[in-house]
């Protein structure tokens, strides 16, 4: 087997991007969330929510894009709760972020089963197709790579660019910024910490559902239990390689595409003589390895987990 030939071929990039495409609506929900001051541990959670809500919304008629809205707003309504319990009454961040996973994750499947009792499988929708773009597909190498995604992966690219462009080019950015690092300056110059947290919160989480959603309406056709399987606590992990940057984010999350694009061709190529539980460790092995030498270095806000109440100094 040549390694090289893997690496250059068009096929392998355009895998890892699509593997990654959830990763990317994810981490950088996170990223937003944790840049304002809250650890959102409910993202695994709303990942399932997302996927649930967008499919269901396409199965009883709103169309692929009214499907991505209702994946948000679940999202958003979950990240509110997440929210309402860490801002303003101060709850541990921890233990409200996994009693949202739970609430979200037994929420859908209940909501599922209520909707749909007696299916052996789950009902199949049309999902979003990969666009052939004129002249750009047809591109040596990086058109089939880049440029025949679907539309969901096309939005993850612009939600990365329009993250960080508002984080550090506006002044709604340096104020999500400032109270995940110094909360009573923000509150000293008149602004609402409690409004600008909360508000970063729902729309973190907002972006996290359309993960949920890229694997029910892009990556399958269906709503399947476990089909999440853990890729929300991949992004919290990636929040911290990246250092709590949008660049690095979407570095973060190709890289552990890339991986697990490769550990698929692996399995393909030597599977018969190594188990395959060996292949599926190796992303998450990598990641690790990953993990560690950045961590170290990393510049954390520093109000992260840290509560705030009103006229605190």
């Amino acid at each position: 087997m040549d390694f090289l030939d893997i690496f250059l071929n068009a096929n392998f990039w355009a895998a890892s991007l699509r593997i990654a495409t959830p990763l990317i609506f994810g981490v950088i929900g996170a990223l937003v969330c944790e840049r304002a001051g809250v650890l959102n541990l409910g993202i695994e959670g709303i990942f399932t929510a997302g996927a649930m809500a967008g499919w269901m919304a396409v199965w009883l008629g709103a169309g692929l894009w009214g499907g991505v809205a209702v994946a948000a707003l679940a999202g958003a309504f979950f990240g509110l709760i997440h929210a309402i319990l860490t801002v303003p009454l101060g709850l541990s961040q921890h233990v409200s972020g996994i009693g949202v996973t739970l609430f979200a994750t037994s929420l859908s499947y209940f909501v599922y089963r209520t909707a749909l009792p007696d299916v052996s499988s789950p009902p199949r929708i049309e999902p979003f197709k990969p666009l052939d773009i004129p002249g750009l597909s047809d591109l040596p190498f990086i058109g089939p790579a880049l440029f025949q995604q679907t539309a969901l992966t096309f939005l993850a690219l612009f939600v990365v660019a329009a993250t960080a462009f508002v984080l550090y080019r506006t002044p709604l950015g340096l104020a999500i910024r400032a109270v995940g690092d110094n909360p009573s300056a923000v509150e000293s110059q008149g602004l609402s910490v409690y409004g600008i947290r909360i508000g970063a919160v729902v729309a973190g989480s907002a972006l996290m559902a359309l993960g949920g959603a890229f694997l029910t309406m892009s990556a399958f056709d269906a709503f399947f239990f476990g089909m999440v399987n853990g890729r929300g606590w991949i992004c919290i992990a990636l929040t911290v390689f990246a250092s709590w940057r949008p660049g690095k984010a979407l570095l973060g999350a190709l890289l552990f595409g890339a991986f697990d694009a490769f550990q698929v061709r692996l399995q393909t190529d030597v599977g018969s003589f190594i188990p395959g539980q060996v292949f599926l460790m190796m992303p998450y092995i990598l990641s690790i390895a990953a993990l560690i030498l950045v961590a170290r270095k990393a510049d954390y806000p520093r109000a992260l987990l840290v509560p705030y109440f009103r006229g605190q100094r």
